[in-house]
């Protein structure tokens, strides 16, 4: 793969109004919902994607990188903030050469990372395009379900008329 995408967990939550509204209720399931649409869209895209949550406040935190499906879910460590360790990471993908985006609304950490040479995608942005890229399958499963996919659309010409005259002989 080679487009990275880099996500601000808890930036993105506060700016996609389902997820902030979720979060208030359980940050957990808002966090696991986030997961789930960053799953499917990198499936879709074929690109690798780091989903980060900063546990910043949490005493005795190691940072840990879990995988989802394929997309690597970051926390990270006591004192470190998620755009830190977002910074860090662009860094080392950038000079790889390959082309990295990241997706937060914090105006400083667009700054930083474009510095860098990564493409800053804002919150909104990124939520649309979740939202396009959903419309888009269900549009698909729409058009899919709507297509006749009878036995007799699948049968050859041949086969088809050896049955019709089986049929009239009986």
């Amino acid at each position: 793969m080679e487009e990275v995408l880099f996500v601000d967990g808890y930036n993105i939550i506060n700016a996609w109004p389902e997820l902030k509204k979720l979060s208030k209720i359980s940050l957990e399931l808002a966090r696991q919902e986030l997961i789930n649409s960053m799953v499917e869209y990198s499936a879709y895209k074929g690109i690798e994607v780091f989903v980060v949550f900063d546990a910043f406040h949490v005493k005795d935190c190691a940072s840990r990188i879990e995988e989802v499906k394929g997309v690597k879910v970051v926390f990270s460590k006591y004192g470190e903030t998620a755009d830190h360790y977002i910074e860090k990471s662009v860094a080392k993908y950038v000079k790889s050469g390959r082309a990295v985006k990241v997706a937060t609304s914090d105006w400083v950490e667009q700054q930083v990372i474009m510095a860098q040479g990564a493409i800053r995608v804002s919150a909104s942005e990124l939520v649309e395009e979740l939202k396009r890229f959903k419309e888009s399958v269900s549009e698909k499963i729409r058009s899919r379900q709507d297509d006749s996919n009878t036995l007799w659309d699948n049968i050859s010409p041949e086969v088809l008329e050896k049955l019709k005259k089986m049929r009239n002989r009986n």
